[in-house]
């Protein structure tokens, strides 16, 4: 039974996380929605909401308050860092293909072992360095392959990309001491809330009558806010399996799982999306991949 649950787990991890991702280019290109602020936004209420209700009412894990304002602070700069890391991802969907996207995101682990070392000092195995080379060479590679490749839309996910590396490095830093560490399902219902009050506002100047248009094509077709509404609590649910996940396995067999979730991935999006792909493209793919493999490997041995 402990197998089978933990089966169930790993499938529902890997089903919301490429569900969300899906969904939103979906919503953002198919559907004609392109308000990835407002999208985020949306992402962002049902993980502040969703999150109160899995610790406080659930008892999911303990909940825990910030100890001092200190402490907030920290939490807030978290909130907008990963505020910024969702948005630029989501508007970086408006232009590239999900195939292409899963590649550029693949080089997280090349942008941690950068802020790592700016901001610890800490120095890696050279092992571990030289394994980065596939992963950024593979990147290259695809860009030069990829037959829907968009400048703008490819420096956004760049930024995406970094933004992630960037928090989990903070993360580190900034809650890595006894008294002010918090579990990540805390840390989430606390930078969710954070994330809102930027975006609210950004989603109102920037994106023109964004409420108004949402009730339009609800009402124009339903299914749209059914969509929307589930994509959100998706967003939560990522978050919400992807501990879980760690709980039951390992951080290590996440890493792994992640490698394998970001293949999953592109096939699905070509399967759905019918997006152009060319052997360049998937062959620079594949090499980036493998580089995450060698990279997680050095840096097991390391340790």
């Amino acid at each position: 039974m402990s197998r089978v649950f933990t089966i169930g787990l790993i499938a529902s991890w890997y089903s919301s996380n490429i569900g969300v991702l899906l969904l939103n280019k979906y919503l953002l290109s198919n559907y004609g929605f392109k308000y990835p602020i407002f999208l985020t936004l949306c992402h962002m209420l049902a993980c502040s909401m969703l999150s109160y209700v899995g610790i406080a009412g659930l008892k999911i894990v303990p909940l825990q308050a910030p100890r001092s304002r200190s402490q907030f602070l920290k939490i807030s700069a978290l909130g907008i860092i990963f505020c910024s890391s969702v948005v630029t991802g989501n508007v970086s969907l408006k232009y590239l293909p999900v195939s292409f996207n899963q590649a550029v995101g693949a080089t997280t682990p090349f942008f941690t072992a950068v802020f790592a070392h700016l901001m610890t000092k800490k120095r890696e195995g050279w092992l571990t360095y030289v394994t980065l080379i596939p992963v950024v060479s593979g990147v290259i590679i695809a860009s030069g392959g990829e037959p829907s490749f968009h400048l703008f839309g490819f420096i956004m996910c760049l930024g995406a990309t970094a933004a992630r590396a960037l928090k989990s490095v903070l993360q580190g830093i900034l809650l890595s001491s006894e008294g002010e560490r918090l579990h990540s399902m805390n840390l989430l219902m606390y930078m969710a809330p954070v994330a809102v009050a930027i975006l609210l506002p950004a989603a109102l100047i920037m994106e023109k009558d964004v409420i108004g248009i949402t009730v339009s094509l609800g009402r124009d077709d339903p299914k749209f806010l059914f969509y929307l509404i589930f994509n959100s609590s998706l967003a939560y649910f990522v978050n919400l399996t992807n501990f879980l996940v760690t709980k039951h396995t390992s951080a290590l067999t996440l890493q792994v799982l992640g490698n394998a979730k970001g293949a999953v991935a592109v096939v699905i999006s070509i399967l759905i999306f019918r997006n152009p792909v060319s052997v360049m493209g998937m062959f620079g793919y594949s090499i980036t991949v493998f580089g995450v493999i060698l990279y997680n490997e050095a840096k097991k041995r390391t340790k």
